[in-house]
């Protein structure tokens, strides 16, 4: 399993948007294969930072399998706007 995060700052003001936003977005990532799971938490410190983790059975799933599809497009269309600055997104794998 390959745990996908990313800390996602959401332009001021915006929050509430992308949290509807997010929630109709999920319907795309998770219609992907080897999509296992996913949550968004809001930051307590600071209203517009949340952190998004995702859960895929292979790293390729993500960076192949949704990045390449026409439901990231959807995904992307919906959600890249409210970024600033544009979320670094690393992929971890569990040792112990």
């Amino acid at each position: 399993m390959i745990l996908e995060v990313a800390i996602l700052k959401v332009k001021k003001g915006q929050e509430k948007q992308f949290e509807i936003d997010f929630a109709t977005a999920g319907q795309y990532i998770s219609s992907i294969k080897g999509y296992m799971n996913h949550s968004l938490k809001k930051c307590i410190e600071h209203d517009n930072q949340y952190i998004l983790l995702v859960n895929w059975e292979q790293l390729e799933d993500h960076t192949i399998g949704f990045r390449q599809s026409s439901q990231y497009l959807e995904w992307k269309n919906l959600l890249h706007h409210y970024y600033d600055p544009f979320p670094l997104v690393e992929h971890y794998e569990t040792i112990i």
